[in-house]
Formats: C-alpha cells, sequence, structure tokens
C-alpha cells in the first residue's frame, strides 16, 4: 500500500501530540480526521480554550471530531465513516475497544516513556522526580489494559542533571514525531515485529508507575535528601510546579511555587525547613542532608519571579521556616 493510500485517524490533544500530526501532515501521509478533546473553560477569565491539536487540524482544514463521550453511537458512527486503515493516538483518553479494534490495522500509541516502565499519565514528571538519567518514548500497539500493548519501537533519550518537565517534554515531542513516522512506515511495508511488554519485565528489577499527578502530590517534603528535592523540584517544573508553605508564625503563611533550585551538599544542625538568607540576593533552605537554594518562585497571587525580586519586596523574618 502506498502512503497516500493508507488512511490515518489521529487522535489527541495537547501540545505533545501536535509535533506528530504535524509530521504526519508534512510528510503527505494521509491524515483523513483528527480526534480530540472538546473545548474547556481555562485561565482566570475561564474563556472557552481550543487545544492545541484542534487548532492544527482547523489552520490544515483536517475533518474534526470532538466526541464528549467515545462509546457514543453518533461519534461511532462517524468514526466509521472515515474508513480508516489506521488509528494513533498521542496524549489522548484511554479508548474503548470498540474504537482501538476499527481499524483493520490497528491503533498504535505514543508513550513518551520506556514501557515498562512509567505506565501512566505523568511520565514525564515521574522520570525526573525519580532521578533517572535516562527515558525515551514508545510506540505499541492498543490492547485491553491500559499502556500494556505489544511494543513495536522504542527510542531512549537521555535526561540531563539540568533538565526540568519542560525541557524533556520537548526533546520527546520531537523523538516521539520521529517515532511514529518510522512506525507508520513499518505498518505500511509490513515489516513490523512486536514484543510483549512481558518480555521486558523479565529485566526489570522494579516497574515504576507514572500516576496522574495532584495539587497535594507537589508538596515539598523537606525532611528528604537535598537531591531529592532538586529532582522534585524540576520534575514538576513549570507545570504542575512544586510548592510549599513559608510560615512566619502559626497565623502567618504564604504559599510559595518554586521553579529552579539549586543543591549545596553541606553538613549542619538545622531543622530541615529552616531559612538561611541575606534578604538580598539568595534563599537557602534546609535539607536532610544540605541545602537547597531557591532562585526562582511565585507567592500565591503573584507572578513567577527571581529570589532577588522576591526578596526586594519580602522580608523574611529569622523565625520563618519552610512547612
Amino acid at each position: 500500500m502506498k502512503k497516500e493510500d493508507l488512511r490515518i485517524v489521529f487522535m489527541g490533544t495537547p501540545e505533545f501530540a501536535v509535533e506528530s500530526l504535524k509530521a504526519l501532515v508534512e510528510n503527505n501521509y494521509n491524515v483523513v480526521g483528527v480526534i480530540t478533546s472538546p473545548d474547556k473553560p481555562a485561565g482566570r477569565g475561564y474563556k472557552i480554550q481550543q487545544s492545541p491539536v484542534k487548532k492544527y487540524a482547523l489552520e490544515h482544514d483536517i475533518f474534526l471530531l470532538q466526541p464528549e463521550k467515545l462509546k457514543n453511537e453518533v461519534f461511532l458512527n462517524e468514526l466509521r465513516k472515515l474508513k480508516a486503515d489506521l488509528q494513533i493516538v498521542v496524549a489522548f483518553r484511554m479508548l474503548p475497544e470498540v474504537v482501538w479494534n476499527m481499524p483493520p490495522k490497528g491503533t498504535f500509541n505514543l508513550h513518551a516513556s520506556l514501557l515498562p516502565q512509567y505506565r501512566g499519565a505523568a511520565p514525564i514528571n515521574w522520570a525526573i522526580i525519580n532521578g533517572e538519567e535516562e527515558t525515551g518514548v514508545t510506540t505499541f500497539f492498543l490492547s485491553h489494559e491500559i499502556d500494556t500493548g505489544k511494543i513495536i519501537f522504542q527510542k531512549k533519550v537521555a535526561i540531563e542533571k539540568n533538565d526540568n518537565a519542560e525541557t524533556l517534554h520537548n526533546k520527546l515531542m520531537k523523538e516521539g514525531a520521529g517515532l511514529v513516522i518510522k512506525t507508520v512506515d513499518a505498518i505500511l511495508n509490513d515489516t513490523v515485529e512486536t514484543i510483549s511488554q512481558n518480555e521486558y519485565l523479565a529485566n526489570q528489577t522494579e516497574l515504576k508507575p507514572a500516576p496522574k499527578i495532584y495539587k497535594e502530590t507537589c508538596k515539598i517534603n523537606w525532611d528528604q535528601p537535598t537531591k531529592n528535592i532538586y529532582n522534585f523540584i524540576r520534575g514538576l517544573s513549570p507545570y504542575p510546579t512544586a510548592w510549599t508553605v513559608l510560615e512566619i508564625d502559626p497565623e502567618n503563611t504564604l504559599h510559595l511555587k518554586l521553579f529552579e533550585s539549586s543543591v549545596m551538599n553541606e553538613n549542619h544542625a538545622l531543622l530541615p525547613g529552616t531559612i538561611v538568607t541575606d534578604n538580598k540576593t539568595y534563599l537557602n533552605v534546609a535539607t536532610k542532608d544540605g541545602f537547597i537554594g531557591i532562585s526562582d518562585i511565585q507567592p500565591a497571587g503573584k507572578k513567577r519571579m527571581k529570589i532577588r525580586d522576591f526578596l526586594n519586596g519580602f522580608h523574611i523574618p529569622n523565625h520563618a521556616v519552610f512547612k
């Protein structure tokens, strides 16, 4: 089959998915339809926002569907009319079998980890939080259990010491787009050789999950090794963002988001959360085995700012601590 004859339906929502859709369109693959999430209110004004994938589809005049429910018969009939040979899923919802089992050449997913490691909704964040030095992208055919289908291809990507969730997201987004094209070509050429994830599991000492991250998940525990806290902050930066509470006294507290930090390995006798600052240029926080130097911060209700700007407008008393 020629690539212009292979009818592809693409499913995705955020910016991460756009890069793969763009690669397909710019390389002249036959994308006959795009499925994305319904428009939702977002931001302070709760204005209705279109997903990045929808914006791209509209700009390139690609047929678009935005189902509320994926088992809805009206949606399923519209999907059948597209007569897709192949479906590609990148950062979308969990699909019911009636959807992923529809095209004759199957449905494959791009996942931002080296499966079976980091199955779940937040693989990029958790890889950094856990201090990994390597991650990657995986394409696999969908099956009944989420992120467990047979692996098609994988591409490893190094995690640099200064990477945060944003920089790693961008690396994996680009590598993932290339892997999507490689996977489509293999399906076109009938050269796909899949590997069961059970074969990979046999060589894994520990299977690490990547569950969805909630606000409560993002609170910093200062009674941790310095390196762990550093990885925690960068693994959540710039979104959803690690946070802490500055306690001036029990009745006077301030919530702060932390975006950038540094590690200082020093012996000390201070309690974790103790603040060391000159109230001008630096703010260091005692940890279990050193200090975290805070360089980029956002007080509740304010804009993100450098630590010098924060200290210029906010004096931290000697008895204040981070909780």
